[in-house]
């Protein structure tokens, strides 16, 4: 019998000290819990995606000082860990196998992904040749994250003799992603009919979030392991006469889980692996920020949390119950600075220059910054790193100020389109009221004017959200749109507020990525671009 351990761990990107250390630390855990062999996620020596660490020589240095020094810690125990590898000239993705205090094979990732978030083949070359290794009697090949979701490196093992497949995994989290890896997974073993073991990176790094999430299927594709989602795990599977036995399943958790985990993680990373003593939220009593503090409090507690409301004439009173309120519950420092005297004297000061011209969003875009200036202010005094709260829906139409709503550190809920928030709200409030039911209920507000609601510039938001994720996610063209039924005069308007917001886009903050595609890495489109599309 094989006995293999899943080694699903949240790696520092650029801590090979600290990376090595906790593979060492889940090594020993697994040698004491009988294991031959201990599987680590895709560059886990490194973290992933180093980007252009990539590109500096003395990187690859430090990986290969810090590789020898692993491999002479580890005893008992073979360990396939992953990390990157400079070859006479030649850039690799790779995974090798530390056994008896050397290395004793490695493995060159053969397909480099090349889209979404991934830019592999601006840093890696492709491997080209398979790799497998024996252990207890068991000839085990290697695989790295792309290559099995194309044919080619999986049937190339095989070929080369493998009886079982490991697969070392940094497969970024968006919706539903679970189901596509195991689907890519039993399509290799369909063309093999070899079992694999799936180890997957769990953690926050800037925008992305690894959900962990290993796994384990036999040769008929059936799931013989699956560990939890969005935490770090030490899960086992026994090999007996080539086939994975039957071990710990958990059970998938819920879409509006998934992602509030999803956040949760990433903010709790963000903030503490870049060593901010706690976060700064402007609340305005509406439910994006809201669900932003709940989440803000769920990933660091309350003590690193501090609440600001900062009210102006147009401010309902009901905002500002709510937001007493659920500070209230949930524990968190809040103040309350009144924005009007800084309205009132930039009133003043451009009161010659604004002579004769009818009030617009120029003056509602300053409120927006005396807040953006008031909650840095407080982060530059405190250290606190200041949270935006704005969505998805807002970031594609344009609906945020620069260098106001916009400004701070990181965007929490950029990813989240406004039906979404809706949803994950009420998740949050499923045991306890947490979020106040009314800010939950009544229409969303910038509050800037008076009698202002969202909707009197925008379609609604399931209408708007909808547009943008068949535009933005699934690329189709406004035509395909409206041919689904939605408004021609609504598609334009999307289509055009989406297209003029890119300059502001690329000046917000960045933020975790949930969906298919994001504002992010995977959107890269030109800000002066003259192209119109098809009606």
């Amino acid at each position: 019998m094989l006995k293999i351990a899943i080694a699903q761990f949240n790696a520092t990107l650029g801590d090979l000290a600290g990376n090595a250390a906790r593979i060492v630390e889940y090594a020993e855990r697994a040698r004491a819990a009988g294991a031959d062999l201990l599987l680590t996620p895709e560059l886990s020596l490194c973290g992933y995606p180093p980007e252009d660490l990539l590109l500096r020589p003395d990187f690859y240095r430090a990986c290969e000082r810090e590789l020898e020094s692993l491999a002479e810690r580890v005893t008992g125990i073979a360990v396939l860990v992953g990390h990157p590898e400079a070859v006479s000239g030649r850039r690799y993705n790779a995974a090798s196998v530390l056994e008896n205090g050397r290395r004793v094979a490695t493995y060159h990732k053969q397909l480099l992904p090349n889209y979404e978030v991934f830019d592999e083949e601006r840093y890696f070359d492709p491997g080209c040749t398979s790799c497998v290794f024996t252990i207890k009697g068991v000839r085990c090949g290697i695989n790295i994250c792309a290559d099995i979701w194309e044919a080619g490196a999986a049937e190339g093992a095989y070929a080369a003799g493998a009886e079982l497949l490991l697969v070392l995994n940094a497969s970024p989290y968006h919706l539903d992603k679970f189901e596509d890896r195991a689907a890519v997974l039993r399509r290799r073993i369909a063309a093999t009919g070899i079992p694999a073991v799936y180890a997957n990176l769990v953690g926050g790094q800037d925008e992305l979030v690894f959900d962990g999430g290993s796994f384990v299927l036999d040769a008929a594709g059936r799931e013989m392991v699956r560990l939890p989602q969005f935490e770090e795990a030490l899960g086992f599977v026994d090999i007996v006469q080539g086939e994975p036995q039957p071990g710990v399943v958990v059970a998938p958790q819920a879409l509006e889980a998934q992602v509030y985990a999803a956040l949760v993680l990433g903010v709790r990373d963000y903030i503490g692996k870049n060593a901010f003593p706690g976060v700064l939220i402007g609340l305005s009593g509406g439910i994006d920020s809201a669900l932003t503090l709940a989440i803000a409090v769920d990933a660091l507690g309350a003590d690193k949390v501090r609440a600001v409301m900062m009210p102006s004439p147009y401010t309902a009173d009901i905002s500002l119950a709510d937001s007493r309120q659920m500070v209230q519950t949930l524990g968190v420092r809040y103040d309350e600075i009144a924005i009007a005297p800084a309205m009132a004297v930039y009133e003043e000061m451009l009161a010659k220059e604004f002579a004769g011209l009818a009030s617009d969003t120029t003056e509602e875009n300053l409120q927006a910054r005396i807040r953006g200036n008031l909650l840095m202010a407080l982060s530059n005094k405190t250290g606190a790193l200041v949270l935006t709260t704005g969505n998805k829906s807002e970031m594609a139409v344009g609906y945020c100020t620069l260098y106001g709503d916009m400004a701070g550190g990181f965007a929490v809920i950029k990813d989240v389109f406004k039906t979404f928030v809706y949803r994950l709200s009420r998740w949050v409030n499923r045991e306890r009221e947490i979020i106040p039911e009314r800010i939950i209920t009544r229409p969303p507000s910038a509050e800037l004017k008076p009698g202002q609601t969202d909707q009197d510039s925008l379609p609604p938001y399931e209408v708007l959200d909808a547009i943008m994720q068949g535009y933005m996610e699934r690329d189709e063209s406004p035509r395909e749109i409206i041919a689904r039924g939605y408004a021609e005069a609504d598609v334009r308007r999307v289509v055009r507020l989406l297209r003029i917001a890119e300059y502001k886009r690329r000046q917000a903050p960045v933020g975790i990525r949930v969906t298919q595609r994001g504002f992010g890495k995977d959107w890269r489109y030109p800000i002066t671009n003259r192209y119109r599309d098809e009606f």
